[in-house]
């Protein structure tokens, strides 16, 4: 297996795209450590990934607490052993027009999208150094690419995201360890179907019309997506956006 017993941390990977990833790497015979922010979803993530023959271990963390993350990958160590991969899905993507956003939405949009990045990925790079071998993975969106009317503060945090994927490719390179972003678009997720149900988004059937694939994508898409890219083969592959969104557009 493409594992082969190495450890994997994903963030925000209790349910959506988070739990796909989580479910697909543990499919591919890594330990999967699944922190997520809401009150026992990780435990119960992880023991379903257990049942189905993976070994996975939930921890809670609020990855904008450095202190929350530093122990959260600290029992990850020791329960599952040395991290080797890591994948920083967790975020919030909330819908507020500009001229009504206030500087707490913002700070807290980064505090979790992108500080929440760099508090996981720094908190494990040494390990991944010190093996000579890692992988990062970060999960961004399209709207860093396109733009989101009424989500400024997200799109600027995925699009910090995308210039953190060129500079970490670039600074640890030489050290064996590549660093991606997967750019989803037209995904569906539990929240995405909660902006449905609210009115706030069109419905997956409309939306398949814009798609030249014809379907809205799911969390198996981008977890395949994460698959390749941790994967000894994609040793070649470093500071990339790879773009999931069944061509919706071109970015």
């Amino acid at each position: 297996m493409a594992g082969a017993g190495r450890v994997a941390v994903v963030t925000g990977g209790a349910a959506g795209i988070g739990r796909s990833i989580a479910e697909r790497l543990a499919a591919d015979g890594f330990k999967v450590a699944v922190l997520d922010i809401v009150e026992g979803a990780a435990e119960d993530a992880a023991a379903q990934i257990t049942a189905a023959g993976g070994v996975a271990l939930g921890l809670r963390a609020d990855v904008s607490d450095r202190e929350q993350v530093d122990a959260a990958l600290a029992a990850a160590r020791s329960e599952l052993g040395s991290l080797s991969v890591v994948v920083a899905n967790a975020a919030v993507a909330l819908q507020q027009p500009f001229l009504q956003m206030t500087l707490e939405q913002w700070n807290s949009t980064l505090a979790i999208n992108l500080t929440g990045t760099f508090n996981v990925v720094q908190s494990a790079l040494p390990d991944l150094v010190d093996a000579g071998w890692g992988r990062v993975v970060l999960i961004s969106s399209s709207s860093a690419q396109r733009g989101a009317p009424n989500m400024a503060h997200y799109a600027a945090s995925k699009g910090g995201q995308m210039a953190l994927t060129k500079a970490l490719a670039m600074e640890f390179g030489r050290s064996g360890v590549t660093v991606n972003t997967v750019a989803p678009s037209a995904i569906d997720t539990p929240s995405v179907q909660k902006k449905r149900d609210a009115g706030k988004m069109p419905s997956a059937e409309q939306m398949a019309t814009f798609i030249p694939v014809g379907r809205t994508g799911t969390g198996h898409d981008i977890a395949a997506a994460v698959s390749y890219l941790v994967a000894d083969e994609a040793s070649y592959v470093t500071g990339q956006t790879v773009s999931v969104n069944g061509g919706s557009f071109i970015g």
